[in-house]
């Protein structure tokens, strides 16, 4: 039975390695001379397809699944990042005004209890609009908006076309705000 246990435990921590190891590196940052009007949501404005692990670091849900119909909010953050916990709180307090728009909550972080922890402190789960926590595991947000700080939102319409991408500081009646001119 000891033996069981250690040979579980050591095939656990192999897998453990090696899913480590084959993760990704983070893209490099851009070189000094980048051309921000380049980027690949500047040139399509369609919600592109993309892969988020979600926090029970298990099952990844795939954007191809985000229905059409109401608006979409794609935000970028992370764990253990005041301007992203208060930006939170601050969609937190206007989601009366922010109810109908789908939330998709990712960061590069691959740290599932940070993200777990994140979730648990906001009582995201008390929100039906907040669709999906995770890891962006391919770093797909990093390179699709060329985001270079946390916290921002790329606001989709109900089409699932690009209507703003905010970076920060951003407020959310500024979100609102592009929400209403869509009407």
């Amino acid at each position: 039975m000891k033996f069981l246990l250690f040979l579980a435990a050591s095939l656990l921590s192999f897998c453990t390695s090696v899913s480590a190891q084959n993760r990704k590196p983070p893209p490099p940052p851009p070189p000094p001379n980048f051309n921000r009007d380049s980027l690949p949501y500047k040139l399509n404005p369609d919600l592109p397809v993309f892969n988020i692990l979600l926090k029970d670091s298990v099952t990844t849900f795939n954007s191809f699944n985000i229905p059409k119909g109401r608006p979409i909010a794609l935000m970028l953050f992370s764990p253990d990042c005041k301007h992203c916990s208060d930006a939170m709180d601050a969609i937190e307090r206007g989601m009366d005004s922010l109810r109908n728009v789908r939330f998709y909550l990712m960061t590069l972080s691959s740290d599932m209890t940070g993200i777990r922890k994140f979730y648990n402190d906001h009582g995201l789960e008390k929100f039906e609009n907040i669709e999906v926590v995770g890891c962006d595991y391919d770093f797909f947000y990093l390179t699709f908006f060329g985001a270079m700080q946390v916290p921002d939102i790329a606001l989709y319409d109900s089409h699932k076309k690009l209507v703003h991408f905010f970076e920060p500081p951003f407020t959310v009646r500024q979100i609102y705000e592009k929400l209403m001119q869509l009407h």
